[in-house]
């Protein structure tokens, strides 16, 4: 019955996997057509693509590019898909390298893997799973062609998350998903604008978040939270990064100092900031029309268009020699402003 309507909201879908291996099963949901370069999404804490990446892919505009030139690869953490059950107790905790290693398993899983070329694929993550893509990325780079990550983390958590994660942490182990860790989580993710006053409602995105999140399982939550509160500092792995970089941030979003150092220490040559003003970490569910444009750009890079201009093709190396190196810089891949900080305003 799951998978039934699911079928019926997205036309394209081509299936639930649950893909073993060897850190333990992985639930991927498959978009599009699999002869076509492969795109993987990775979403934040206690999400997955439903409430992580739906309404990017339901605005017509970005959804046409997307599934034209991609077959989408949703990979959810653990215990994060729909319908997903408690883990057991006694399955090992997993590390953030053990969650950025399975995703090469995913990948293997899915035939990508036939040359380095062939096997790259373009990564897509939010917060937590724009960290776990970037580390994938570093420990592989030969297999990830481009990354777009929306309000990325890339230090070991600052105090002020560290506490957060903390007091997250016991609300979980001690109450399950209560409804003062479901407000700090919406906290993380959406700007005041739309989480609502005592004078005006919370917004659509809001209540559709908070019911998805009544159907996590919390132990599966906790272990994923854990691993991230455990993460590394990978900001000196940065600068070997091969592959062109595109960074969302919205300026409400807890994280955007963290967004700003990590675009910093990217090589200016092939990374872009994007700031979205009144926005907070979801970029992808809270203004995702801001992302269109710069995608775009991104994806110009790659020979990537539209599919008002181009038909479709089989899947093949991405050239991004097909266009002019000027056309990805930072300031073609955004609007006007300094190089690696462009600023999109809410009329774009």
């Amino acid at each position: 019955m799951l998978m039934w309507s699911l079928q019926a909201s997205f036309p394209y879908l081509k299936g639930e996997y649950h893909v073993q291996t060897g850190r333990g099963s992985v639930s991927v949901i498959v978009y599009g057509d699999q002869d076509k370069p492969a795109l993987i999404t990775y979403p934040d804490l206690a999400l997955n693509h439903m409430s992580c990446f739906q309404g990017l892919f339901f605005w017509p505009e970005a959804a046409s590019l997307l599934l034209h030139n991609f077959c989408i690869y949703h990979i959810s953490p653990p215990g994060h898909e729909l319908g997903a059950g408690p883990i057991c107790a006694n399955v090992p905790s997993l590390s953030v390298d053990d969650l950025a290693d399975q995703i090469l398993e995913v990948l293997d899983f899915f035939g990508y893997n036939a040359t380095p070329l062939l096997g790259a694929v373009m990564c897509m993550g939010v917060t937590a799973g724009a960290y776990i893509l970037t580390l994938f990325a570093m420990k592989n780079r030969e297999r990830v062609l481009g990354l777009i990550l929306i309000s990325p983390l890339c230090n070991t958590p600052s105090w002020s998350e560290w506490f957060y994660n903390k007091v997250m942490s016991n609300l979980l182990y001690f109450y399950g998903m209560c409804g003062l860790l479901k407000e700090i989580l919406l906290q993380r993710y959406f700007s005041k604008e739309v989480r609502g006053t005592a004078e005006i409602p919370e917004s659509d995105i809001v209540q559709a978040c908070r019911r998805l999140l009544d159907e996590r399982q919390s132990t599966n939550v906790f272990r994923f939270l854990q691993a991230i509160n455990k993460r590394p500092d990978i900001t000196d792995g940065l600068k070997r990064l091969r592959c062109r970089t595109l960074i969302f941030v919205g300026d409400s979003s807890p994280f955007h100092s963290e967004a700003l150092h990590m675009t910093s220490k990217l090589d200016r040559r092939y990374s872009a900031l994007v700031e979205v003003q009144a926005c907070g970490s979801m970029v992808t569910e809270e203004q995702p029309h801001a992302m269109l444009i710069p995608m775009e750009y991104f994806f110009m890079g790659y020979g990537l268009h539209r599919p008002c201009q181009f038909s479709d093709s089989p899947r093949s190396p991405l050239s991004p020699s097909c266009i002019s190196p000027e056309l990805l810089s930072p300031e073609s891949m955004g609007l006007k402003l300094k190089p690696i900080k462009t600023r999109v305003s809410l009329d774009v």
